[in-house]
């Protein structure tokens, strides 16, 4: 073989082996390792913003927001897909260049040449265990490859159907709660309504309820930290979605710690500081630094109406200089970490008034 052939075959041999281990190794951060990685450079997060920046690209020409909504629904799942199929492609194109590198000798068809085609054609095969016997290999290199890449095939595909259902039942206890936010908290949900709905007769919820949300905001956070994915998977509502049920908590514990009498404070400081854990720590995860919303969400006229629903519903609250400037406080320490969220996964934060007129999702359907 001439220098300038061998060279080129350890060059393309070493550049698939570092693909595959990178692949391998970014699975197993994807997959099994219940953590965050801090690493920047990394496959699969580079596959996620290509797939973004086309997702967002397509959604700015919508202009319809039922269509929009519609669309958005498909760009979490099918990132997902896109990535897998991203792994499956890197790994096999991989082991095709190792066997190349190898100088493999195949067993082909007659009248096939058995180039790199070829040998892509049976790492193929190889990797999704099909097994077609047409192209087998002939050295001992190359069937030391092909066993390695049947077993690598057969592991990739069992990691695959786990990760679905995981992904599907973390989806499905976060959206479950939200669910519920809607006879609570109207639709959209509102810290403002949902005080007003519980009112002094119920006040005695408040303290449960508070603690059943910091314990699904501990689990969003678990699950959106191993899984960041799960963050673009929209809810069965175009007028819900998990920050804005984030924010509403956090809109109503700071409303509660800060004006609110006769309410369980340390309850509400608790989820407080549970679910801002949360926004401080997705905004990390993706990579999406906070800033402040354009516009004040609750200006003072809104805070005069808030405090007029309120004592309408019979809640007590205090209006002085302290209580205010402490929501003022609270408010610095959360808004702009979710108001960063809301723009990167394409959704509208809550008010803290609620809609006028604006119904329940369960007062409606599709015939009434």
């Amino acid at each position: 073989m001439p220098i300038e052939d061998g060279l080129m075959a350890i060059v393309v041999g070493v550049l698939g082996f570092f693909l595959i281990l990178i692949i391998l190794w970014d699975a197993f951060e994807v997959i099994i390792l219940p953590r965050r990685v801090s690493r920047s450079l990394r496959f699969s997060r580079i596959v996620f913003i290509l797939w973004r920046v086309w997702a967002n690209f397509l959604v700015r020409r919508i202009r319809a927001r039922g269509r929009r909504e519609a669309y958005m629904g498909f760009v979490g799942p099918l990132a997902v897909l896109v990535l897998l199929g991203c792994w499956a492609v890197g790994l096999i194109v991989g082991f095709g260049m190792l066997q190349w590198a190898f100088g493999s000798r195949l067993a082909a068809p007659a009248g096939d040449a058995g180039g790199f085609g070829t040998i892509l054609y049976m790492s193929g095969t190889t990797f999704f265990t099909l097994g077609l016997g047409d192209v087998v290999p002939r050295s001992a290199a190359s069937r030391v490859l092909v066993v390695t890449e049947a077993g690598l095939g057969f592991g990739f595909l069992a990691m695959v159907i786990s990760y679905l259902p995981v992904l599907y039942q973390a989806f499905s206890r976060r959206e479950a709660r939200i669910s519920l936010l809607d006879a609570w908290a109207g639709t959209p949900s509102s810290a403002g309504e949902l005080l007003r709905r519980l009112g002094t007769d119920d006040c005695a919820l408040l303290g449960p309820f508070l603690k059943e949300w910091e314990q699904w905001s501990a689990e969003l956070l678990e699950t959106h930290v191993s899984y960041p994915v799960l963050a673009f998977f929209r809810s069965q509502h175009d007028n819900q979605s998990w920050v804005g049920a984030l924010t509403t908590v956090l809109d109503a514990c700071a409303l509660v710690i800060a004006c609110v009498e006769g309410a369980p404070l340390r309850m509400a400081e608790l989820t407080f500081a549970m679910a801002r854990h949360v926004g401080v720590d997705l905004c990390q995860v993706l990579t999406a630094p906070p800033r402040p919303p354009d516009a004040d969400r609750l200006p003072p006229a809104d805070l005069q109406r808030l405090f007029a629903l309120l004592r309408d519903a019979g809640v007590a609250v205090r209006d002085d200089p302290g209580s205010l400037e402490r929501l003022r406080e609270l408010r610095a320490m959360y808004e702009s970490y979710v108001y960063s969220l809301a723009v990167r996964v394409a959704v509208d934060l809550p008010q803290w008034l609620a809609v006028p007129g604006a119904r329940d999702n369960w007062q409606k359907s599709a015939w009434r």
